[in-house]
């Protein structure tokens, strides 16, 4: 595997604040230790950059930057590196779905035809295309199949994804429904897509513009944004790395996610990141009401109700789904995360909201030939080792 520079070993443990107070005996050895062995696993598989940070009570109590954001400009990893978050965006969608059932103008058990009529174009061999809802949208449950293109994508001349709502109407006759909707879980791209179709229907903004005005703008979550860089965030802008004959090759600081956006076009640093697990925690409390805001509680706990289970393994025991979040038990508690995989991008992020702790993930290098990384498998295991290290310390604090 190429070597390239990685700046020395930066392992920063945020300054004293009441979060780190609470932390237990023996936390800042065993973090120091699961960094470590992380640091060498990324050293030895070539990724280029990468952040790991612990959250508590809504903030970053520990972090880890590791390597290079930009290897053309000698640009390290720091806290204000801005990463693609990729699939972690269905969050959001779900969460602006939510918001919209809250305030009733519409329905989780609406039919998604509703919303979005030229579904009816679709062969659903199972019953009328009627019969699809949102919640089945919202669960992975409908029946659709798991990528945007159906075919092709994979030319340098083709669109990174679909640009154009047209082409994907232009695909639904071509599309089908898999198995009778609700009856198990199949992930769906497309079908995330079909939520934010039915948010702007209703609300008459842009998905972008609705997620900015309804949750960034609550949150604070100021250096968050979809697709392109607005410029003067580029210099904190992470490219992303493709390894070929063992050398990193960069894909580029940007790419458009188009109309597939609401399915993965975050971009955001892991310090916004860690608000938006504060909300989801519901910690710091004093900010409970600013919180409510966007979703209460009861709300998101209904999100985390299992509507099926996924029938796939996890280094976190078995794996259910709510409404867009993976659900996991652990030792008598509950983990609610999420993965992200987009170009060269890998992320994660798993948090027990009773505890109010959380960890989040971030690689700037995947794929390539046979002398890529296994970033997928350094994911699991750091997945696995936080749950299995960190978070019981907080279970018999």
């Amino acid at each position: 595997m190429h070597r390239f520079t990685v700046p020395l070993t930066l392992l920063a443990l945020a300054a004293a604040t009441p979060a780190r107070a609470q932390l237990p005996p023996g936390f800042d050895a065993a973090w120091r230790a699961l960094t470590s062995a992380h640091r060498d696993t990324l050293r030895a598989a070539g990724i280029v950059g990468a952040t790991l940070a612990f959250v508590r009570n809504g903030r970053i109590v520990a972090v880890d930057y590791y390597g290079m954001a930009d290897l053309a400009t000698s640009r390290p990893v720091d806290a204000h590196t801005i990463y693609h978050w990729a699939s972690i965006t269905k969050t959001f969608t779900a969460v602006s779905v939510m918001q919209l059932r809250d305030r009733q103008l519409l329905a989780l058990d609406d039919p998604v035809v509703k919303y979005v009529p030229e579904l009816r174009a679709i062969y659903d061999p199972y019953g009328p295309v009627d019969a699809i809802t949102l919640r089945q949208l919202m669960s992975h449950s409908a029946g659709f199949r798991n990528p945007t293109w159906p075919w092709g994508g994979d030319q340098p001349w083709q669109p990174f994804e679909p640009t154009k709502w047209s082409q994907l109407v232009a695909m639904m006759p071509y599309t089908r429904i898999y198995f009778p909707p609700g009856s198990r879980f199949s992930y769906s791209n497309p079908g995330i897509i079909f939520l934010a179709r039915a948010l702007e229907k209703v609300t008459g903004d842009v998905y972008e513009a609705y997620v900015d005005k309804n949750i960034f703008r609550v949150l604070d979550m100021r250096e968050s944004y979809f697709d392109r860089t607005p410029w003067h965030l580029l210099p904190h802008r992470s490219n992303n790395y493709r390894v070929e004959d063992g050398k990193p090759v960069a894909n580029g600081l940007d790419f458009n996610t188009g109309i597939t956006v609401s399915n993965g076009g975050l971009n955001a640093p892991v310090t916004d990141m860690a608000k938006w697990l504060g909300f989801l925690m519901g910690r710091p409390a004093d900010r409970q009401a600013q919180y409510d805001e966007v979703l209460s509680r009861s709300s998101l706990e209904e999100m985390w109700r299992e509507v099926v289970p996924t029938g796939q393994a996890s280094p976190l025991g078995r794996e259910g789904m709510g409404l867009c979040f993976f659900l996991y038990q652990r030792d008598g508690h509950r983990i609610i995360g999420h993965t992200g995989t987009q170009a060269s991008f890998r992320s994660f992020f798993l948090l027990d909201p009773d505890t109010g702790i959380g960890v989040i993930g971030v690689y700037n290098t995947a794929g390539g030939d046979d002398t890529a990384p296994d970033t997928r498998g350094i994911l699991d295991a750091i997945r696995g080792r936080v749950v299995d290290e960190l978070f019981p310390l907080f279970w018999h604090d």
